[in-house]
């Protein structure tokens, strides 16, 4: 299918990029942009949250606790669009102790992660994070 003369997959394709671009940059308003107003977001190990402002107040604790960079991404779409996945690797530190979670120091850590996507008309509508947890306690020191 195209839509606005660029094929569904290469849409979604390119749109999931623009996102992480956006998390590399830690452009937040470059990641909502990317966002439908009704997004859902399944958080890795978490519950659900739906929204921008839910998304935005996820970024915010995300932005205290932890500076991450991906790296080695790999986006595939399949060809009506609708859906993308994602492989990466996660490069952080742990900036600042995250709720239920074990002390901050400074800790790093390079884990493998990945997310799977909904995308309606150009933007992401549901995005769900996964990665190795007890890889990511072992790497803090819990």
């Amino acid at each position: 299918m195209m839509i606005d003369g660029q094929r569904s997959s290469d849409l979604a394709t390119s749109t999931v990029l623009a996102y992480y671009k956006a998390f590399n940059a830690g452009d937040w308003e470059g990641m909502l942009a990317q966002l439908t107003d009704d997004v859902a977001h399944d958080a890795n190990q978490g519950g659900r949250s739906v929204g921008k402002d839910a998304f935005r107040a996820f970024l915010a604790r995300m932005d205290r606790s932890y500076r991450e960079e991906l790296r080695d991404i790999v986006v595939m779409a399949c060809p009506d669009g609708a859906r993308a996945a994602a492989e990466f690797v996660v490069h952080g530190t742990y900036l600042a102790t995250d709720e239920g979670l074990p002390s901050a120091t400074g800790q790093t850590y390079v884990l493998p992660g990945g997310a799977f996507f909904d995308l309606r008309g150009g933007k992401i509508a549901r995005v769900t994070n996964y990665y190795n947890l007890q890889d990511w306690l072992r790497q803090v020191g819990a």
